[in-house]
């Protein structure tokens, strides 16, 4: 099958993946799944999509520093490389223990990722990882070193080697390459390499200072110091141009005393308490956090009751208007980002959405009628979930795109494809404390850096901002916090619950990305726990209010939805907090008449409800704006007032302030307007009147809210970051496929005589054969159970060879064990090409 023999060491990449097992197969395609994508046809198309630059540049970005680091060595490491000789890089000369125990593992995640393939012996990185990895003049390395000698000094004339060894007391040669070769071994050899820079003046070590840790590079003018003409004579500054200097990467290492990186991290940091968190009190920790949660659920309606009849226009290039924003942001009493996070967490759980009419507005959408009708914590649940897996990232808003537009709240350009990922690693780091402890922040922060050094910023829209990975992991902890995930800082029960399966275990680099996409059965089982470690830490709603003498009305905590309703349209919010304080004014008392109440439904409805006696000042309130209102009457002709009392009219026509509205008399009981019902019916009120708006048949008008909700709409789709993560059946039928089309493309066929127009020839291709060849061909196979190489052309017209164990042949079909794609199917004859007997029958 073309494996790699046993005891030798493989020569390309496909020879490497060719010897893994299944389950190494599997793991490669489970780290890089966008290897998948189409399925390759064989081992050799798996490893050239391995080496593309994109596929590789994905994979290094996925690496945790240490691997990274690892990498990055191997990069500048000969090829091939040992392991000796990556350990001394990382290590140093007087070693490390924790980089000695951390490489193997290291070693074996680029190995298992094939980003590098070898043995210990012979280690190589993937071609394409290596010039992304490597120093140039226009690239620095991120190891800081520069080129070899042999690189620096490729364009030099002979006779400035031969100068640069008279310098260094060495022995002349005949030739450049044996001059690099003695230079080179004078830069690496330790002992001697000290004797020469004790030689150096002061002045030329301060030179070497500023460039032994990187960049590498220096300009030099046409008459250089002493110092510096010292360095160029020995050869420990390299010409890279005529104005450019380079410090080569033997004689950086030795003063690096063999590292390749100033410090190596094979440790990642460890998320530390905060130094004022308040350890083993989880129970504090979880009532705050369902405080926070409940608040969350008062702000979501509230925003949504604010934009019942329809919300704000939609922006022609899409998103709210800033000044729309801030009406938003007055209204929740907040900032503005505040405002924006909530605006972005409604619509990403579908309860907000445009609604598609030609003057576009935002609205409730029909899931807002659903969602109120939920128990609280679940309505929590969904929002704290929807959050969690949502790319929209509202800590953007307010910000510029990489073209300089404004990024505006509800906007087309919010998604950042990272946002999930990072939204769950910070919590299951959080998760990774003891109950009740609130991390440091910059802990946190830098344990995300660790673990993803190469992905300062990823999804559509990119802003360009060199770590909006750690700046979403800040806006992660303040959300967590106003959601209620979080309370005090640490991680709650519930917010626990929210996290799945996968509960701040730890996980290796590669599957984290799985974490951030939970299947549709474990959100929905996690959301369910979530919502039952909630619901008995929410306040039970009340069903009763303080009535005062102030005329005012105290809730000591959340009503009963029916009965904030109601008294919402009777009295008017004066203030929140622990409790809500609500105002009654004749304007609200005649609200809730508007809205059909009557004055005895109102006394009804107050003495029900209220646990102190109703007072007499309100009582008289309800009765007074009852006795005034509908008395006058305003239908439409161009606007008319109707009242049975002729005195009232002659007062509305001798008061200066109706002067406006152009009264006259049309009959007694009847003033005729020239301003439209509703002007009309506001400026009276505005007088002091209370009248009541009537229909042309004289019925008096009830108003009330109309809602308005959009047609059904489905909530946002995130924007991946990247393919979605395989299931084992995936893999598992990619391997087989993978592994059968290998078989195809490397098996041995019997050799023939010579190669002919029917025969397949030394350079391989479709084998050719006559029909009656082929049919006489497969006859046979089936009597002695042998399997043969077929080339095939389907309906499409796409040619491919298989490997076919034939069973049966009849009626123009012949039906057979098709090796290439593990199962048994039927081929049409006239669409064989040709047949080709196997040298041996596949395994």
């Amino acid at each position: 099958m073309g494996t790699t023999p046993e005891g030798s060491s493989p020569r390309t990449l496909a020879e490497a993946l060719r010897a893994r097992s299944e389950q190494e197969l599997t793991a490669l395609l489970r780290a890089r799944p966008d290897l998948l994508n189409p399925v390759p046809g064989d081992l050799t198309q798996l490893a050239t999509r391995a080496s593309t630059r994109a596929s590789v540049v994905r994979a290094l970005e996925r690496l945790d520093r240490f691997t990274l680091q690892t990498a990055e060595a191997l990069a500048v490491a000969p090829e091939p490389g040992r392991y000796e000789t990556l350990l001394a890089l990382l290590g140093g000369d007087d070693g490390d223990l924790e980089v000695e125990a951390a490489l193997p593992g290291a070693v074996e995640t680029l190995r298992t990722q094939a980003l590098v393939w070898g043995g210990g012996g012979r280690l190589r990185l993937v071609r394409t990882a290596r010039e992304l990895l490597t120093p140039s003049p226009s690239r620095p390395s991120p190891t800081g070193l520069g080129p070899t000698v042999a690189e620096a000094t490729a364009g030099m004339s002979p006779g400035r080697l031969q100068e640069i060894l008279a310098a260094n007391e060495l022995p002349t040669t005949h030739d450049p390459v044996s001059a690099v070769t003695a230079l080179t071994s004078l830069f690496t050899d330790r002992r001697r390499m000290g004797e020469l820079l004790d030689q150096a003046p002061s002045e030329a070590l301060t030179v070497l200072d500023r460039l032994v840790w990187g960049p590498p590079y220096g300009e030099v003018t046409a008459s250089p110091t002493p110092p510096v003409r010292w360095l160029r004579d020995h050869g420990l500054l390299l010409p890279a141009s005529p104005r450019t200097v380079v410090l080569p990467r033997e004689a950086a290492l030795h003063l690096r005393a063999g590292r390749a990186h100033r410090t190596a991290e094979p440790v990642p940091p460890a998320v530390l308490p905060a130094r004022t968190a308040a350890s083993g009190r989880p129970a504090g920790v979880d009532e705050a956090a369902a405080g926070q949660a409940y608040t969350a659920l008062s702000t979501v309606e509230e925003l949504l009751q604010d934009w019942h009849e329809g919300g704000p226009p939609v922006l022609r290039a899409g998103g709210l208007a800033v000044r729309d924003l801030k009406r938003t942001a007055a209204a929740l009493d907040t900032h503005e980002q505040m405002a924006a996070f909530w605006l972005e967490l409604t619509y990403t759980a579908g309860l907000l959405a445009a609604d598609g009419e030609a003057d576009e507005r935002y609205a409730p959408t029909p899931v807002y009628d659903e969602w109120l009708t939920l128990p609280a914590a679940e309505r929590w649940a969904l929002l704290a979930d929807a959050w969690l897996t949502a790319t929209r990232t509202a800590g953007l808003v307010g910000g510029h795109d990489g073209k300089g537009r404004a990024l505006s709240a509800l906007g087309p350009e919010m998604d950042r494809s990272a946002a999930p990922e990072v939204r769950r690693r910070v919590l299951e780091l959080l998760a990774s404390l003891e109950p009740g402890t609130a991390p440091d922040p910059e802990t946190v922060l830098a344990r995300l850096r660790w673990e993803r050094p190469l992905r300062p910023g990823a999804g559509a829209g990119s802003d360009g901002v060199v770590d909006l990975r750690s700046r979403m992991a800040a806006w992660t902890l303040a959300e967590a916090e106003t959601l209620g995930v979080t309370g005090r800082g640490a991680l709650s029960g519930h917010g626990r619950a929210l996290l799945g399966p996968a509960d701040g275990e730890p996980q290796p680099a590669a599957d984290r990305a799985r974490t951030a996409a939970l299947t549709t059965v474990e959100r929905a089982a996690a959301q369910s726990a979530a919502a039952t470690a909630l619901a008995p830490l929410l306040p039970t709603p009340l069903d009763h209010v303080l009535l005062q003498a102030d005329l005012t009305a105290v809730a000591p905590g959340p009503l009963e939805r029916p009965l904030a309703e109601t008294l919402a349209v009777l009295a008017d919010i004066e203030s929140k907090g622990g409790a809500t304080v609500y105002r009654f004014t004749p304007g609200s008392v005649r609200r809730a008449l508007d809205a059909g109440r009557s004055a005895s439904d109102l006394h009804t409805f107050l003495a029900t409800h209220s646990r102190t006696p109703v007072p007499q000042p309100l009582s008289y309130l309800i009765d007074d704006v009852a006795r005034r209102h509908g008395h006058l009457r305003i239908g439409a002709a161009s606007a008319y007032v109707r009242c049975d009392d002729d005195a009232l009219l002659d007062e509305i026509l001798a008061d200066k302030r109706s002067q406006g509205l152009g009264l006259r008399r049309l009959a007694p009981t009847v003033l005729a307007a020239q301003a439209d019902p509703t002007t009309l019916l506001q400026s009276l009120r505005s007088i002091g009147y209370a009248p009541s708006a009537e229909s042309p048949q004289g019925d008096v008008l009830i108003t009330r809210a109309h809602a308005h909700r959009t047609p059904p709409r489905t909530p946002p789709v995130p924007v991946p970051d990247g393919p979605p993560a395989p299931d084992d059946t995936l893999l598992s039928a990619a391997v087989r496929a993978v592994r059968a089309g290998d078989l195809a493309a490397t098996v041995e066929r019997k050799p023939t005589a010579a190669p002919t127009a029917r025969t397949p020839g030394p350079g391989g291709g479709l084998p050719r054969s006559t029909s009656a060849e082929t049919l006489a061909t497969v006859q046979a196979a089936v009597m002695t159970g042998s399997a043969l190489w077929i080339g095939y052309v389907n309906a499409e017209g796409a040619a491919s060879q298989r490997v076919i164990a034939p069973v049966r042949v009849e009626g123009g079909f012949v039906t057979a064990y098709d090796h290439t794609a593990d199962e048994v199917r039927t081929y049409p004859l006239h669409r064989i090409t040709g047949v080709a007997e196997l040298a041996d029958d596949p395994a």
